[in-house]
């Protein structure tokens, strides 16, 4: 007999395994934005793609800082 949806009704077996397999994916895809997260904001990997543009703002902080005393 067919659900109201057009779907066959699932079994709570067939419920569970979709369960686990969403757990799953979700936990892969946490870990693959943490990776993510952590490139984004690693200092380091800034100065490396954009060496100039960091050392002009370094050295724009240090004036603006500088000129304050």
């Amino acid at each position: 007999m067919a659900a109201s949806n057009g779907h066959l009704p699932r079994t709570s077996a067939a419920l569970r395994e979709e369960i686990e397999r969403t757990r799953a994916d979700l936990a892969t895809s946490v870990s693959a934005l943490k990776v993510e997260v952590a490139e984004v904001t690693d200092w380091r990997q800034w100065v490396r793609k954009h060496p100039y543009a960091c050392v002009g703002t370094a050295f724009l902080v240090g004036c603006l800082v500088g000129s304050r005393r």
